[in-house]
């Protein structure tokens, strides 16, 4: 059977205070001045009088290329260290072959030349840099800072719902390719993906997540299945109704994804809630820019202690409750469990103060009922999550609930992403 996939990606637009950044990809013009000429000082090169669509200029401290409708400086040891020469970068490895050390700290080119597509450079030792003005667009600080990292839609209850956004069966995805990439298409897009027709056991939950990424191994084991028996330190292992919140917050680094099947549930209750954390904090910097930095900035503690007959366990994660890429501020990783959080003891009391203030907003955005996305789990469907960005939680429920489920590699999950033609 010929599957097929529709996987336009909806890239999101993330509201900066001072600017917008979007994914942006620079176009190439359709032709370029050639200029080549020995580097003068502060001189724009031209061939002729007519504007070039793409100009440099040597400045004492960067060398500055316009191209594309964008102005990019780079700096000069930068440029010798990014050489792709076969000298240089071995492309049967995609490793760097120059040794970054030998180079002379003040180094400058002495020529330079564009033509249709490149730009060239001659260093003091004759060697020449080939450099694909595409190539010096799309990794220059002014490019990557007008682009996303990770393109995703923001979404709440009801934008989630109209986006119709479908799961995977069982059987297809375990077969072909481009269900597997429908299924990561929608995870990246909005955090949260299904697959059904599962047959209910914990051998066949592990085969969904395998086709995904390596399973990350905890002290909760590799697979685990559990009821409301109380056989962990953790709210999580009762029948009581749970808040949002990430998981593994006290981890150095939090598990990246989390997975959930419900093989049988013999009560009422026990919806799954999910909301988007990205949003959440998208409309806290629309709203409170100054809240939102504060919250990328304070390390906060998490702590999760077990002291049980089967299982001791001391685990301590910090870090800031947002996490952002400095270069175009986009949040790539929250951390919310207001379960774990340990005491606030490293930042002083008017900061405390502060980010209590900055706590409070986000939260008031991560519990609008708008922003509240309830499903119920049921045997067949299993929900994989990304724990660096969806928040989860449940209401109580009663009788027998049994789920299995486990974390994933997120490093894995993003590689078999990438494999497939996505942008991870």
């Amino acid at each position: 059977m010929t599957c097929k996939i529709v996987c336009n990606m909806l890239l999101t637009r993330i509201r900066l205070p001072w600017l917008s950044v979007c994914k942006t990809r620079v176009a190439a013009p359709s032709r370029l001045q050639r200029s080549c000429a020995p580097l003068g000082n502060n001189r724009w090169q031209h061939t002729t009088a007519q504007p070039s669509p793409c100009s440099w200029k040597a400045r004492e401290n960067s060398f500055e290329v316009s191209y594309g409708g964008l102005v990019m400086q780079f700096d000069y040891m930068w440029l010798r260290d990014h050489c792709r020469s076969a000298s240089c970068y071995n492309s049967k490895t995609n490793q760097r072959s120059l040794d970054t050390a030998s180079i002379d700290l003040n180094i400058r080119p002495e020529k330079a030349r564009t033509d249709d597509e490149s730009l060239y450079l001659t260093w003091p030792d004759g060697h020449v840099t080939q450099y694909k003005l595409d190539w010096l667009a799309q990794n220059s600080y002014e490019g990557k800072k007008h682009s996303a990292m990770h393109p995703h839609s923001l979404w709440n209850a009801g934008s989630y719902a109209r986006a119709d956004a479908p799961s995977v069966s069982f059987e297809k995805f375990m077969t072909c390719d481009q269900e597997l990439k429908r299924f990561l298409t929608n995870f990246l897009l909005y955090g949260i993906a299904f697959v059904d027709d599962v047959p209910a056991t914990v051998e066949d939950t592990e085969k969904v997540t395998q086709r995904v990424s390596l399973i990350r191994e905890t002290m909760y084991g590799r697979m685990w299945s559990f009821t409301s028996d109380y056989s962990r330190g953790d709210t999580a292992y009762t029948k009581l109704a749970l808040d949002r919140h990430t998981d593994t917050a006290y981890f150095q680094e939090p598990c990246g994804i989390q997975v959930f099947h419900c093989l049988r549930h013999e009560g009422t209750g026990g919806r799954t809630l999910l909301v988007d954390g990205f949003n959440a904090a998208d409309k806290l910097l629309q709203r409170s820019p100054e809240l939102f930095e504060l919250l990328t900035q304070v390390p906060i503690k998490h702590e999760y202690l077990e002291n049980l007959s089967d299982h001791s366990n001391h685990m301590i994660g910090i870090g800031p409750v947002l996490n952002v890429y400095p270069w175009n501020n986009e949040v790539y990783m929250i951390r919310y469990n207001n379960y774990d959080r340990a005491v606030i003891n490293t930042v002083p009391h008017d900061v405390v103060q502060r980010w209590y203030a900055a706590h409070r907003e986000l939260t008031k955005e991560l519990r609008d009922p708008d922003n509240e996305l309830w499903v119920k789990l049921t045997p067949g469907k299993v929900i994989f999550i990304d724990n660096w960005r969806v928040l989860h939680g449940r209401e109580s429920f009663t009788g027998l609930r049994q789920l299995c489920g486990c974390y994933l590699t997120r490093d894995d999950v993003l590689n078999t992403a990438r494999s497939l033609g996505l942008q991870a």
